[in-house]
């Protein structure tokens, strides 16, 4: 086979481009890797409740719906967020409040206190002084490694405003590093143990 120009096609035998992603495919695809953290804690969650070790839930992100479409079932075609969202999980373990944000980074050397929003450090300071356990659980994604992180010392890094992220070296010396497996797939409970009780 040849070209129009008379050149003989020769199939590239390198690998195919990948087309380029828009902006808003690199934020979606953000969003699923946390989704998808989110997914294995809600999975470790079910696995706490069905063997009644503790009962954690997720909050839902509380929405005001405008317009749904009822000529396919229903489908929600127009909402907004009624209000901010506090934190991701809360619940009952030994007694005791626990509320937790789960966040997720691809960064390998530090977590990035723009992930983190004003809101949800005032609503972990009232759970701290009503008594109740109140910490971070982040996925360094990159690195393998999952950790438990006090929420009082995220809050302090928060405030101080001295650095925008909190460095890795301070996930090992002052977290927990949360053990991974089949079931459950974050095994949380276990840090709470080591650092709470």
């Amino acid at each position: 086979m040849k070209y129009p120009n008379g050149q003989e096609y020769k199939p590239n035998s390198k690998k195919e481009r990948q087309p380029h992603k828009s902006k808003a495919e690199v934020s979606l695809s953000s969003a699923n890797r946390g989704m998808d953290f989110e997914h294995e804690i809600n999975l470790s969650n079910d696995y706490y409740r069905d063997n009644d070790i503790c009962l954690i839930t997720k909050r839902p992100t509380p929405i005001n719906i405008v317009k749904v479409d009822y000529s396919k079932g229903a489908k929600i075609t127009h909402a907004y967020f009624e209000e901010q969202s506090t934190t991701d999980y809360n619940g009952v373990y030994k007694s005791r409040y626990i509320d937790f944000e789960a966040k997720n980074t691809k960064n390998k050397t530090s977590f990035p206190l723009s992930n983190i929003t004003k809101h949800q450090i005032e609503h972990l300071k009232k759970v701290l002084y009503h008594g109740g356990i109140a910490f971070f659980i982040i996925n360094f994604e990159s690195l393998g490694q999952v950790f438990l992180l006090d929420a009082s010392y995220v809050i302090n890094f928060y405030e101080q405003k001295e650095r925008k992220s909190i460095p890795y070296s301070c996930f090992v010396e002052s977290g927990i590093e949360i053990e991974q497996g089949y079931n459950p797939r974050v095994d949380y409970i276990k840090a709470i143990d080591k650092k709470y009780f």
